[in-house]
């Protein structure tokens, strides 16, 4: 096989914190919900807003069993009109605006882990010309913040084309949202490498696609219903084991 690209899933893999841990910053999204509605004179109730962030979590969740996605400004509107269907209209563009931010941020404000090894991994890929991307579910926090959080880290440079399902409405597994990654890069499927943790959205989305795959998983071991064509315990690993995959896989 010769490969011409690889693309990396963000929570669980660049970012070791897995997509759960997103819910974290819950209580930190409410608080500035809180003190921006007081400040816009609604009075608001702070239990009213953790059942409003509960009916949006169960939205959400049907939203995405479709494989679909929206963007977090959906989600900020979807809390508020559990509290009060008629408050996103009462509310000025720029408290709109203040909402959502409060609710994007809080990853800014205490990032998740980064694996220690993907920096040297994707510079050293970067450095035999493989052309790199991202594909990735967002949870809440959104792909400009993420964006963000990859720079902070120093790995945005390599990265050529990010797709994050927030941005164009598709979620993995759906294959949908790997070919229009590959089509942007402008590599075929049985050119590329997907890297990633979760054995559904990333093994088995990426392997419809046709795509390779190497599954990042803390023991080095498949957990895939679909067996992945490599597996590794961490990226420091990466290099080495696409060197593997392209003396052993047909291509």
């Amino acid at each position: 096989m010769i490969v011409h690209a690889v693309t990396f899933d963000c929570w669980g893999t660049l970012l070791l914190d897995s997509p759960g841990s997103d819910e974290r910053y819950a209580s930190r999204r409410l608080a500035g919900f809180e003190k921006i509605l007081i400040a816009a004179g609604i009075p608001v109730d702070r239990r009213e807003l953790d059942r409003a962030y509960e009916a949006s979590s169960r939205w959400l969740a049907r939203t995405w069993r479709r494989h679909r996605d929206v963007p977090v400004s959906q989600h900020v509107r979807a809390i508020l009109k559990e509290v009060d269907p008629t408050l996103p209209e009462r509310l000025a563009p720029q408290q709109l605006v203040a909402l959502i931010q409060a609710y994007a941020n809080p990853a800014l404000l205490v990032p998740p882990l980064v694996d220690e090894g993907a920096r040297s991994a994707l510079e050293t890929l970067a450095g035999r010309g493989l052309t790199l991307g991202v594909v990735s579910n967002i949870m809440r926090t959104p792909g400009d913040v993420l964006r963000q959080i990859l720079d902070r880290s120093g790995l945005l440079a390599p990265l050529k084309v990010l797709t994050f399902s927030d941005e164009c409405g598709i979620r993995k597994p759906d294959p949908e949202i790997f070919r229009l990654t590959l089509r942007q890069i402008g590599v075929a499927p049985e050119d590329a490498v997907h890297v990633g943790d979760d054995p559904i959205l990333d093994v088995e989305g990426a392997r419809d696609a046709g795509m390779a795959v190497i599954q990042v998983t803390p023991d080095g071991r498949a957990t895939a219903p679909v067996k992945p064509d490599a597996v590794i315990r961490g990226l420091r690993d990466l290099p080495a084991a696409l060197d593997r995959l392209a003396s052993t896989r047909p291509g």
